[in-house]
């Protein structure tokens, strides 16, 4: 392998650097240093080297990989068999789904590799990827019998802190293609996938655990699910023994995928409605129409892919959370979630407690939590926790 060039970059920034920062931004970096996207460069601050990968184009210049050295095929296995040990929990659990590497929590920046029973799909979020992918590729069969890999790439300026809803569009990058009807399991529940056709496989991985305890807290309760996609917390909701359950969604096909997956796991049909409609118009109406329910469930998409969208963000969080705090009987349920990194944990809360205000009502929260082990987050890089999930009572 060549000699990786080296980048001198300003001392202020060696704190973070040493600490495991992986990123470096385009605007610490001298205009004069270009190279092409994918080349591997040594990063010297103030007494501190390590070594990352170019991006020519992205805000992220360079991702750092490894202080030691340019990584090589053993390197790779080493972090990902690490990644592998580390999820052994859920496989211990009958889980067949899951991340197996979440980017920079795994040490390696740019990516996340998906694992769907068989069958592993590759997210790559920055220019010069390829330059990973045959030793990324050999450390994953090596580490499991895969029977297929897809791979899907998006635009730089994607980050993988935030959760993958609209996934760049798939191709097959080895093994065999997976079977259109492929079924995954998670806490004995069964869910179909897709990993051929489309943007999204048809099953949110971050959720897992927010998912079972809400199952806990849905026996005889009315419950709506809101942003339901193919219905997975309404799943869980229904083997809880909600009395009703209200998937609602504005997906044309979601509402066929839904009852595909409540057939799979012999679930009451009768207890389950879906509707296709924006969540927003539903809401409203149901707040003119005096419609209350035991549980609300809102996991709307990301509202702020950049800071410079923060704020509208909020302001759509709080309207939503109103909204649904409205519909909510006394005593009653709200389960909240926002999966974009813009907005911090705090200032979640703060908008759950505006949106309060604005609705009359306050809310006791009971349960509050984050990502799962296998979307984990280095301490020193906080733009990594992008899911928050809370849980409160309406009083």
């Amino acid at each position: 392998m060549p000699k990786a060039p080296d980048i001198q970059l300003p001392t202020h920034l060696k704190q973070r650097l040493a600490q495991g920062h992986p990123w470096v931004y385009r605007n610490h970096v001298p205009p004069s240093v270009r190279f092409p996207s994918g080349t591997w460069v040594k990063v010297r601050c103030g007494g501190w080297t390590g070594y990352g990968l170019w991006d020519a184009n992205g805000s992220i210049a360079i991702r750092i990989f490894s202080e030691r050295q340019v990584p090589d095929k053993k390197w790779f296995y080493d972090q990902v068999q690490a990644a592998w040990e580390l999820r052994s929990p859920l496989r211990q659990q009958g889980c067949t789904a899951y991340r197996w590497l979440f980017g920079e929590g795994d040490g390696l920046p740019g990516l996340t590799v998906d694992l769907y029973g068989d069958y592993a799909v590759i997210q790559t979020y920055m220019e010069g990827a390829a330059e990973l992918l045959d030793d990324l590729v050999a450390a994953l069969i090596a580490t499991y019998s895969l029977k297929g890999i897809i791979l899907r790439t998006k635009h730089s300026a994607d980050l993988p802190e935030e959760r993958d809803e609209e996934s760049g569009k798939g191709r097959l990058f080895w093994g065999q293609a997976a079977p259109k009807d492929l079924t995954v399991q998670e806490h004995h529940l069964k869910f179909q996938v897709d990993l051929q056709t489309g943007q999204k496989t048809g099953l949110f991985l971050d959720h897992r655990e927010n998912r079972r305890f809400l199952e806990g807290w849905s026996q005889d309760r009315e419950v709506l699910n809101c942003f339901s996609y193919t219905g997975a917390f309404s799943l869980y909701a229904l083997r809880g023994g909600a009395k009703r359950v209200v998937s609602v969604d504005v997906g044309r096909s979601l509402a066929q995928a839904t009852t595909t997956n409540i057939h799979l796991n012999q679930l009451d049909e009768s207890r389950h409605t879906f509707i296709t409609e924006d969540c927003f118009t539903l809401l409203s109406r149901y707040v003119e129409q005096k419609q209350r329910f035991d549980l609300i469930i809102l996991d709307p998409p990301s509202f702020a892919k950049t800071k410079q969208n923060r704020h509208a963000a909020l302001r759509a969080y709080t309207k939503l959370n109103a909204l649904a705090l409205q519909c909510v009987i006394p005593g009653g349920l709200l389960a909240t979630a926002s999966c974009t990194s813009q907005v911090s944990p705090d200032a979640f809360k703060e908008m759950i407690a505006a949106a309060g205000a604005s609705a009359g009502h306050r809310l006791q929260i009971i349960h509050e939590a984050g990502q799962p082990l296998d979307h984990p987050v280095p301490a020193q890089f906080p733009e990594g926790r992008y899911l928050k999930f809370v849980v409160g009572r309406v009083r």
